[in-house]
C-alpha cells in the first residue's frame, strides 16, 4: 500500500515550501483534490492545506514571513494565502456540532482525524505531510482509489443527512473516478433522492453543470434516472433526453468538440422553448444561460441546411451546439467570422430613398437575399441593392 506521495511539480514548489516554514513544522499538511490526483497520476489544479493553527494565528504567521492572505472564509476557518505559483486554502481542523442538510454548524478541533471524519468521501480525505510526503489515510481512501471506489465516510445515509448536496456530489465523483460501485453508497443515493427538494436551486445547479462538464457523464446521468435522483432535480429528462446526451456526446467525440455543460443540460430537455426557458428559470440559471437554452431548444432539422445564416442571426455558440445536437458536422461555423451587411441604410437614402420606414425595408430585402446566397461580397451587394431600388421603383404610384 502506499504510504508516501509521488514527487510531483507542485510538492517541489519553493512559495510552497516558504508557507510550511511560515506556519511551522507538524502544523500543517496537504488536503484532499491535490493529494487525490496525484495519486491518480491526474494534474493538479488547486492544493488546499489543513492546520492546527486557528485562523487568526495562519494570518498572524504568514504577516510575519511577508506572505499576504485574504479571509476568504475566516468565519469557517479557512485563509487563503496568496502565493506566486497558485494560492492556498488553508483551513483549521473542524469537527462538526450540528447539521441541518443543507448548512453545518462546526467547532475547531485539535485531531487530524477529526478534521478527516466530516469530510464526504474516503478519497477526498487524505492528508500528506509537506516535507516527508507521508501519507495520512484515517478511513481507507488509498484503497478505494486503487479500486476506483467513490464511498463515503462512514455510514452513507448519515452523511447525506448532513448535507442533502452529498448524492450530487457522489455522482460527480462517480463520473470522474468510479470503475467499482459503492452499493451502499448508491442505496442511500436513492432512498434520500428527495432531500435534495430541499436545496436551494442554485446549488443544485451548479453540480449538474459540474457533472456534465464532465468527460463522459452519461453513465452517471444514467444511473441518477435509474436510482430516482435524476427525476427530483431535472423530471424533464426521460428516456428520450437520455439518448440525446448519448448522441451529443457521440456528436462531440466525432467532431472533436470539446464538453460544454449547458449543451448537454440542453439535450437533456425537450426541443420546447417554454420548457426551457421554465427549467432555466427554475435552476435559477445566469441570464445569458436562460437566454441560450431558450435558443438551443428551438433546434431542427433545418438548421444544418443553412448552418451560418444560423450563425449569422443567432451567433456562433447557438449555431455549433444547436448543429452538435442534432448530430451533424460544426464545421461550416467553426472559427468562421460572421460577416457584416456591406451597405448601410445612409447609402440607400443617398439613392433616393427617403429617410424612414422604406430604408428599413430596402435594407432588409437585400440582408435576406445576401444571406440566401451565401453573404456574398460587395459588389454582388450593391447589384442586389439596384434590383431592389428598381422593385421599389417600378411599385410606385405613377
Amino acid at each position: 500500500m502506499t504510504t508516501t506521495l509521488p514527487q510531483a511539480g507542485w510538492t517541489q514548489r519553493a512559495d510552497l515550501a516558504e508557507l510550511v516554514r511560515a506556519l511551522g513544522s507538524g502544523t500543517i499538511r496537504w488536503v484532499g483534490g491535490a493529494v487525490r490526483d496525484t495519486l491518480l497520476g491526474v494534474e493538479v489544479a488547486d492544493v488546499d492545506a489543513a492546520t492546527t493553527h486557528l485562523p487568526e494565528k495562519v494570518v498572524e504567521l504568514c504577516d510575519a514571513a511577508g506572505i499576504r492572505t485574504v479571509p476568504t472564509g475566516i468565519d469557517h476557518g479557512t485563509v487563503t494565502a496568496l502565493r506566486p505559483e497558485g494560492n492556498v486554502e488553508i483551513t483549521t481542523l473542524r469537527h462538526d456540532v450540528s447539521t441541518d442538510g443543507r448548512r453545518a454548524t462546526v467547532a475547531y478541533a485539535e485531531e487530524w482525524q477529526d478534521d478527516a471524519a466530516r469530510r464526504d468521501f474516503t478519497i477526498n480525505a487524505l492528508y500528506v505531510d509537506p516535507e516527508t510526503l507521508a501519507i495520512f489515510d484515517y478511513f481507507g481512501g488509498v484503497e478505494d482509489l486503487r479500486k476506483r471506489r467513490v464511498r463515503f465516510i462512514g455510514d452513507a445515509r448519515q452523511r447525506i443527512r448532513e448535507d442533502h448536496l452529498r448524492i450530487m456530489r457522489y455522482f460527480r465523483f462517480q463520473a470522474r473516478f468510479g470503475a467499482t460501485v459503492d452499493a451502499e453508497a448508491e442505496a442511500a443515493c436513492e432512498e434520500l433522492a428527495s432531500t435534495l427538494k430541499g436545496l436551494s436551486r442554485e446549488r443544485v445547479a451548479m453540480e449538474l453543470l459540474n457533472l456534465l462538464a464532465l468527460p463522459d457523464p452519461l453513465g452517471a446521468i444514467t444511473r441518477m434516472g435509474e436510482l430516482g435522483v435524476l427525476p427530483v432535480i431535472l423530471p424533464e429528462a426521460g428516456p428520450a433526453q437520455l439518448q440525446a446526451l448519448a448522441q451529443v456526446l457521440a456528436s462531440e467525440g466525432t467532431f472533436t468538440q470539446p464538453p460544454h455543460a449547458m449543451r448537454r443540460l440542453s439535450a437533456l430537455l425537450p426541443t420546447d422553448r417554454e420548457v426551457a426557458e421554465k427549467v432555466a428559470a427554475r435552476l435559477k440559471l445566469s441570464k445569458e444561460q436562460r437566454k441560450y437554452l431558450a435558443l438551443v431548444a428551438e433546434r431542427g432539422e433545418t438548421d444544418a441546411q443553412a448552418p451560418r445564416a444560423l450563425a449569422y442571426a443567432l451567433g456562433l455558440v447557438i449555431a455549433r451546439d444547436r448543429l452538435l445536437l442534432g448530430g451533424h458536422d460544426p464545421a461550416p461555423v467553426i472559427g468562421w467570422e460572421i460577416p457584416v451587411l456591406p451597405v448601410k441604410g445612409g447609402e440607400i437614402v443617398q439613392r433616393g430613398v427617403g429617410a424612414g420606414p422604406e430604408v428599413a425595408r430596402v435594407l432588409q430585402a437585400v440582408e435576406r437575399k445576401w444571406i440566401a446566397e451565401g453573404f456574398p461580397d460587395r459588389a454582388r451587394v450593391e447589384q442586389l441593392l439596384e434590383a431592389e431600388l428598381a422593385r421599389t421603383d417600378l411599385q410606385q404610384p405613377r
